[in-house]
């Protein structure tokens, strides 16, 4: 008896389980625009908490936060600092760090710009759902940056 009342308190449990997952909704992506051109592309406007580690000949700069402010005009973004990079690393609020162009799979071309307004090319990748980004040289800056 004690056994009956035990697997149908677990039955229950599990079908009240089950129905909690699949009401679950997933976070709808992060917006889109459409060009003139049809195609549509991820819309990166606005803040995007940033975590910079840095290694090889710049590990001495270490890791850290900031937060980048998007700019996007069409498939063309650019993007500053909003507040100064802790010391030793040298980029200031309202600075630029990154600019490029965007395609319908991802970044058709990400450019690191640093605090001497040298352009860099670098790699880039956005998630899926386009919540998140990372972008990275492949030796010695990497940049991982979320929708807050």
């Amino acid at each position: 008896m004690k056994t009956e009342i035990a697997i149908g308190l677990l039955c229950v449990a599990a079908v009240l389980n089950w129905a909690g997952v699949a009401g679950a909704q997933a976070a709808p992506p992060a917006p889109k625009v459409q060009l003139p051109s049809g195609e549509t592309v991820w819309d990166l406007s606005g803040d995007w908490e940033a975590l910079m580690e840095y290694s090889g000949p710049y590990a001495p700069l270490g890791t850290f936060t900031n937060v980048h402010r998007f700019t996007q005009t069409g498939s063309t973004f650019s993007a500053v600092r909003v507040k100064d990079d802790p010391p030793p690393a040298p980029g200031r609020a309202g600075n630029p760090v990154w600019r490029g162009e965007l395609g319908k799979d991802g970044f058709k071309r990400v450019e690191d710009i640093d605090h001497h307004g040298t352009v860099s090319p670098f790699k880039g990748r956005i998630s899926d759902d386009g919540k998140t980004i990372v972008i990275d040289d492949g030796w010695s800056k990497k940049a991982t940056l979320n929708r807050p």
